[in-house]
């Protein structure tokens, strides 16, 4: 058993350190978790290397697969992907820095890896670096400029600026002028950090000279090779339109809150222009604006209102500058620069994003068992993206933040599968913006089985009662347990614990099925000789390693009236009889005659005993009902006769009763001498058994008739053996010369006092008869023997002498030549030598001894 239950315990070891472990790897989760970082350039080919993610967090390549490493990217695109075979971190999808990033200074991918058994979460970012495959672009490639040939030299024309996505050495670095003898270029650099171009009149314009005039303006970036793009300007020389529009203002700045709705107005602009007529006409257009810009924003030509055309959102663009010109119907022109800031809106729910969860563990996971490992993040800024999070309604769970926005779910209580099996654990994260936006996000999470609880049985004790002489094999009980626990640790198995009862095995007396837990009875139980016993059933699981329990059960033997009632006083013979007693005939009513005596081995209502007289002189005699005395009810008359027989009926009080009987023989003399003359010579009533006398004698006629038709019969079969016919009849002259009469039943009373059962032998094969012994005794004073002069008288032993009943025995059986059972106040010996008597007292011989012959 010891060999069996080892390896349980073994793995339930190895268990225990396991989540103590996890439990250290989890409190250590900070310091263990690292922080990797890479860096490469954007737009690399698919299956690039960045790196060797499993040597930089020191696991070796074959065991990536069975510590389950993972990147996790959240709501982001899996820009990379972990190669198993070599363990290198790999390009999965386009990287484009102008895309991902706009215009932001540095440019970083963050996502998580993720490895388990034991659990690991390592940061890594990537910083994309910008290539120079973006060339400088302006907003219009044919510019058109309208100049009064009164205008004097120094007068500027901006021409707008060309946008590089690149960034650092790879943005737009400067702009060239084609070669021309009226104008110069200048460079400027916009609020935002843009560089834009201004054409400068050098000289004055002849417009009859020279109507119109092309140039040629290229921008070029910083990068190797440098990359440039070119715009055409065409500059007609107008005549005098001598004023130019005028802003209200240089610069224009305005607030707008994001996702503020559909043609709202962001700002007006004003312009003027101090010409009459077309010349004064102004109208508005961008001159230099982002392409995100162009399809947010939109500006009324006449009006220079500009409203609101696209989804205004703080997370993409927190603020725009455009260049807005004022151009009036002789074609002067005059800029402005329009500064539009985005207010943060909370807008954006906090997003859970569960980077790695268990869906069950053990009930007995120890406190700060790590659940799952959760990541908040909230595209919103400022208050509007701090996040706090927190487990709602249960106190089982609690939430630990790691670093960053991440959050360790940790168990804070203990577990007990029987009491919740499952947990629908709710994490709930909250920004703190003005209006808190919240989000919700449910683990399920199952609570796994372990053998923590023993079978139960329904009581402390069973107390059981079983009537005896039950029949083997009969249902005593049903001990019940129920385990809590699940599938194997909850199968049950019962058995007996072996201890001895009174020194005997306690499964000689019951079983159990294993399977159910029924108590059957192995035997008949004896209320008289077993009256209570008890054992215990142990009901054990099927976990590992295995619980048990065991409850004690005690069996009472319910009596049952099996026993009937035994006399003890007066001890009845063999045919129920007891000895004499006497009473003097001058005994007063309700003297003491003698106390019948009896017990019964049963208990209870089954041993009460009542005592009942069934003689029919039931006026001379009473018996006590429960004391069994037996009293004289009157004075003895003369006529009483002097030996009264009384039956008494011994019952038990059960259902059904049972009853026991006992002779009791009464003389009423004073002593025995002078009752067994009275005995012989009592007088009877003439006419107390008529009919009786009358079928006595039809039946001893019969008997004779049988007798006689007998008796010939065997004469004939005889008379075949003539050579033996005269031994026969000389052999029974000389040995029985006499039948002594007084051996015969006295029947002056009428009554056959010896009955007779004749079994007549007439197979010729079978010369066998037999004299059976009588099967009662007969009273010591009744008993009478013979001397040798055939008198009878009273024998002093109360028995026959071997010799006389020899004779008796002898003469009967040839007298009627058949066998006799008597039944008769005399025993017969069975010390018959002549005869071979045997034990039971049975006399064989044949009939051709007995009737003289030689056999």
């Amino acid at each position: 058993m010891t060999a069996a239950i080892e390896p349980g315990r073994r793995a339930m070891a190895d268990a225990i350190r396991r989540q103590v472990m996890l439990l250290l790897l989890s409190s250590l989760y900070d310091a263990a978790s690292g922080q990797i970082s890479y860096s490469g350039p954007e737009e690399m080919n698919i299956g690039s290397v960045v790196g060797n993610i499993a040597q930089d967090i020191g696991l070796r390549v074959k065991d990536l697969p069975a510590r389950k490493l993972r990147a996790v990217f959240g709501a982001k695109n899996p820009y990379f992907s972990v190669d198993f075979a070599n363990g290198n971190l790999k390009v999965s999808d386009r990287i484009d820095r102008e895309a991902m990033c706009g215009g932001a200074p540095r440019c970083v991918i963050s996502f998580e890896i993720v490895v388990e058994d034991p659990l690991h979460v390592y940061h890594v970012k990537v910083d994309v670096e910008d290539i120079n495959d973006n060339p400088p672009n302006f907003l219009k490639n044919n510019i058109v400029l309208e100049i009064s040939e009164f205008t004097l030299p120094g007068a500027r024309f901006p021409l707008g600026n060309a946008l590089d996505p690149d960034l650092g050495p790879n943005a737009l670095k400067n702009y060239e002028l084609s070669n021309n003898a009226y104008f110069i270029l200048e460079e400027n650099q916009n609020s935002d950090g843009n560089k834009h171009a201004e054409l400068v009149l050098e000289k004055p314009l002849d417009r009859e000279n020279q109507s119109s005039h092309h140039l040629i303006l290229t921008a070029y970036d910083g990068g190797v090779p440098t990359r440039s793009s070119t715009a055409r300007i065409t500059i007609r020389v107008s005549d005098a339109n001598d004023n130019v529009p005028k802003f209200s203002q240089k610069s224009y700045k305005a607030s707008l809150r994001e996702g503020a709705p559909y043609n709202s107005t962001v700002v007006r602009l004003e312009a003027s222009d101090d010409d009459e007529g077309s010349n004064a006409q102004i109208t508005y257009s961008f001159s230099s604006i982002s392409n995100n810009a162009r399809g947010i924003f939109n500006i009324d030509p006449s009006s220079g209102e500009i409203t609101i055309k696209g989804l205004v959102d703080f997370e993409e663009t927190a603020s725009y500058t455009m260049v807005v010109e004022a151009k009036d119907g002789g074609g002067l022109f005059a800029h402005c620069t329009v500064n539009v800031q985005i207010i943060d809106e909370n807008d954006n729910a906090p997003e859970i994003i569960l980077t790695t969860t268990s869906s069950s563990v053990p009930e007995d996971s120890p406190l700060g068992t790590l659940i799952a490992l959760i990541n908040v993040i909230d595209r919103d800024s400022g208050k509007h993206g701090e996040v706090t999070c927190h487990v709602e309604d249960t106190l089982n769970f609690q939430l630990i933040s790691s670093s960053g926005n991440y959050y360790k779910l940790l168990t804070a209580g203990l577990l007990d599968r029987e009491a919740v099996s499952d947990y629908n654990i709710t994490i709930v994260a909250t920004d703190a913006g003005s209006s808190p936006l919240s989000t919700r996000q449910t683990i399920q999470l199952t609570i796994s089985d372990i053998n923590d609880n023993p079978p139960v049985f329904q009581g402390s004790s069973y107390l059981v009662h079983v009537p005896e002489n039950n029949l083997p094999g009969t249902t005593l009980y049903k001990a019940k347990a129920a385990d809590p626990d699940l599938n194997m640790n909850s199968q049950i198995t019962y058995s007996l614990i072996n201890n001895i009862f009174n020194g005997v095995p306690v499964l000689s007396y019951v079983s159990v099925n294993s399977q159910t837990g029924v108590i059957y009875a192995q035997r008949s139980f004896d209320y008289e000789q077993l009256r209570e016993f008890h054992f215990q059933v142990k009901a054990q699981d099927s976990g590992s390693p295995p619980l048990s329990s065991n409850v004690t059960v005690r069996v009472l033997i319910v009596d049952q009236n099996d026993n009937p009632p035994e006399i003890l006083y007066p001890s009845p013979g063999l045919d129920n009889s007891a000895l004499f007693e006497m009473v003097p005939p001058s005994s007063e009513p309700d003297s003491l005659v003698t106390k019948v005596v009896a017990v019964d081995a049963d208990s209870g209502h089954n041993a009460w005993l009542s005592y009942h007289l069934q003689a029919p002189e039931s006026s001379l005699f009473k018996v006590g009902l429960h004391t069994g005395e037996i009293r004289t009810s009157r004075l003895f008359r003369e006529k009483d006769l002097v030996k009264q027989t009384l039956i008494i009926s011994v019952k038990d009080s059960g259902q059904p009763p049972l009853s026991a009987t006992v002779t009791v023989n009464v003389m009423i003399t004073e002593n025995l001498q002078e009752a067994l003359p009275a005995l012989d010579n009592k007088p009877h009533d003439s006419n107390s058994q008529p009919d009786l006398e009358v079928y006595l004698i039809i039946a001893l006629s019969l008997i004779s008739f049988l007798f006689l038709f007998t008796m010939i019969f065997l004469i004939i079969i005889k008379c075949r053996h003539a050579q033996n016919e005269k031994g026969v009849e000389s052999l029974y002259t000389a040995n029985h010369p006499y039948l002594d009469q007084r051996l015969i039943s006295n029947y002056q009373n009428g009554t056959l006092q010896l009955p007779y059962s004749y079994e007549v032998v007439v197979n010729s094969q079978n010369n066998e008869y037999a004299c059976l012994k009588p099967f009662q005794e007969a009273p010591n004073d009744l008993l009478v023997s013979t001397d040798d002069s055939g008198i009878g008288h009273d024998s002093p032993t109360g028995v026959l002498s071997s010799k006389h009943t020899e004779k008796l025995a002898i003469s009967a059986q040839c007298f009627i030549g058949m066998e006799v059972e008597v039944k008769a106040p005399y025993a017969v010996h069975n010390s018959m030598g002549p005869l071979g008597a045997k034990e039971d007292g049975t006399l064989n011989g044949s009939k051709g001894r007995c009737l003289g012959f030689r056999v």
